[in-house]
């Protein structure tokens, strides 16, 4: 009975500040808070008032919220956590196909490749520019990563 009469009392006011606002011709923001100040006339006669003040004095309810807000909690914590990790479900299926094609040699511990660039020995960085030279090193076998490079179309 109270909450209907604090509701009812609400919507006079914001109707008598809509009044004062149409009367000095600003009619959009009038209209504007004569909406606003007839909602809580509408949740009184639609039964919505009663029906939370029902549930505010429950203790099953208050636990069901306090259900809902930890469920809440948790999802937001398993978000966060993955953004954090900066993978999706998508990106780690991705990562674990592409472990399995590796480039690996059948018995090795670890990917055959090396290090990105090597320093170029002292003996090619004295050669003389005009001349060419006839073949790589004979140590030097890059055909494990044109296969790499053939394998991503590059």
């Amino acid at each position: 009975m109270l909450a209907e009469t604090i509701c009812s009392a609400a919507s006079a006011a914001g109707l008598g500040i809509a009044a004062i606002t149409a009367y000095r011709k600003r009619f959009l923001t009038a209209t504007r808070i004569a909406a606003y100040s007839l909602v809580p006339v509408g949740l009184v006669l639609t039964g919505v008032v009663a029906w939370v003040s029902g549930i505010a004095l429950k203790p099953s309810v208050w636990a069901g919220f306090g259900v809902l807000g930890l469920a809440w909690l948790l999802f937001m914590t398993t978000r966060a956590v993955e953004r954090r990790s900066g993978t999706t479900r998508a990106e780690r299926k991705a990562a674990r196909a592409a472990e399995k094609n590796e480039a690996v040699a059948p018995g090795a511990s670890a990917p055959s490749l090396g290090a990105g660039s090597r320093p170029r020995p002292a003996a090619q960085a004295a050669a003389k520019p005009g001349k060419r030279q006839e073949s790589a090193a004979p140590g030097e076998d890059f055909s494990d990563i044109e296969a790499i490079l053939k394998k991503h179309g590059i």
